[in-house]
């Protein structure tokens, strides 16, 4: 009778670890920089930085960490998405434009780095994001 106790206890313990889990990214200014390389377009495109806000609650649900910067119009969805260790990773269909892709962000406490392949209209389009927390939220940043 011990022994059933013991392993459900267990059982419990072990399923509620992922629940426990703290958030990859935390609460707070996050500045973040996006380079893209476009076949067809210069190679020397210029890199964008901008800050955004990030609240716990959105620091708490991984699907909120991927960059959605081509997703201005909406549309997008985006599946498949694990988080493994400190890496995130997912995958995305735009169904207005027909871009799919697929990418992955690495955290490390107070930065990330992470990469995204896409595809529209037989083009080939990558990404790089790098990122570092610079501290609580102001009100300047994008929401």
């Amino acid at each position: 009778m011990k022994l059933r106790h013991l392993v459900l206890v267990a059982a419990v313990c072990a399923f509620s670890l992922p629940l426990l889990a703290a958030p990859l990214a935390k609460a707070g200014r996050w500045q973040s920089t996006i380079k893209m390389v476009m076949a067809g377009m210069p190679a020397n495109m210029p890199a964008q930085t901008f800050a955004t806000c990030l609240t716990k609650e959105q620091a708490e649900n991984a699907e909120n960490l991927i960059p959605k910067s081509g997703d201005k119009r909406g549309g997008c969805t985006y599946t498949d998405v694990k988080v493994d260790g400190s890496t995130l990773s997912w995958k995305m269909t735009c169904a207005k434009s027909g871009m799919t892709g697929s990418g992955t962000m690495t955290y490390h406490g107070e930065s990330y780095e992470g990469s995204m392949e896409m595809k529209m209209q037989d083009r080939d389009i990558s990404a790089t994001y790098t990122g570092k927390y610079v501290g609580a939220c102001d009100g300047t940043e994008m929401k």
